[in-house]
């Protein structure tokens, strides 16, 4: 394994972590630094002044790096990111990242370049430093040691605050649309289960099946009002019944069938097959559709 001089003393932290790793790949490589040069492109002066910490390389040959050193060029490229910001607000301009150029090249030529690549890496700007951190710590930290980054400034604060706030007010809208979307079906099940139970007047209407408690019975208090028969349970003529309901009216109509001679079973309120039968044959015996179902003409065959 190499030797590595020392880093400079007021190299940046972020700086030199990704130099320590850049050493390490070479040296998992086996490759002296004319090799290197030849399967990357760039010059053995320059990656000498690369892994040296004088020069900040740029972003292909970090990548040609972390290929040749079988690395993530993903995690690598992050801490390049996070460096070459360092290195611009370190050196205010005074030096500059190089930009590839052939082996052995003019170090006249690979200063030119450099200019170039510097500007990209100062456009990176303070909002996304974010972004590289998260990469940081998805990729796990240096074998150097635990990595920290700069204290945010003001910008890069705001701009978390908004992203929480955004995050947060599109959790709570999807909460507040499920809410509404679930009470929605609610309602119409609930509208829709009422409407399916008809009503026999103004004043009552179908009761479900029986409690818990056991079946209910009613009385039939049967006599003629009006030219009509009345059973005590309910007054409606018009309510429709029908095979699965319940209720006073169900009964009102089973004691009626019972006083025109039929077998409806017991009174119990209950809309079952043994009133159904009754009905059918009441509707026949009254020239009517017989389909089981009491409505307004059954109803005055029942009182009549």
């Amino acid at each position: 394994m190499s030797r590595w001089k020392a880093l400079p003393g007021e190299l940046d932290p972020r700086v030199r972590q990704l130099v320590v790793r850049l050493r390490r790949l070479k040296d998992h490589s086996g490759l002296s630094l004319r090799q290197l040069a030849a399967k990357t492109g760039y010059s053995a002066s320059s990656w000498e002044r690369y892994l040296g910490g004088r020069s900040l390389p740029p972003r292909e040959a970090v990548e040609a790096m972390a290929r040749i050193g079988g690395d993530d060029p993903t995690r690598l490229l992050a801490l390049h990111e996070v460096a070459a910001e360092a290195w611009g607000e370190g050196r205010a301009g005074t030096s500059a990242p190089e930009g590839p150029d052939a082996p052995e090249a003019p170090d006249a030529s690979e200063a030119s370049e450099a200019t170039e690549a510097t500007g990209t890496a100062g456009a990176a700007g303070a909002a996304h430093t974010v972004e590289v951190a998260g990469a940081l710590q998805t990729a796990g930290a240096d074998d150097t040691g635990p990595y920290n980054l700069a204290a945010p400034n003001e910008e890069t604060r705001h701009g978390r605050s908004l992203r929480v706030a955004l995050v947060a007010g599109a959790v709570a809208l999807v909460l507040a649309v499920s809410s509404a979307v679930l009470l929605a079906v609610r309602l119409t099940d609930g509208d829709s289960r009422a409407s399916a139970t008809p009503l026999g007047s103004a004043t009552s209407s179908v009761s479900p099946s029986p409690s818990a408690s056991g079946p209910r019975t009613y009385a039939c208090e049967v006599e003629r009002i009006d030219g009509r028969w009345y059973a005590g349970n309910s007054r409606t003529r018009d309510a429709v019944l029908a095979e699965g309901l319940a209720g006073p009216e169900v009964a009102e109509a089973q004691c009626l069938l019972r006083r025109a001679g039929l077998a409806p079973g017991v009174v119990d309120g209950i809309f079952g097959p043994h009133t159904k039968s009754a009905v059918e044959q009441l509707q026949k015996r009254a020239g009517l559709v017989v389909d089981g179902i009491i409505g307004r003409h059954t109803w005055g065959a029942l009182r009549r």
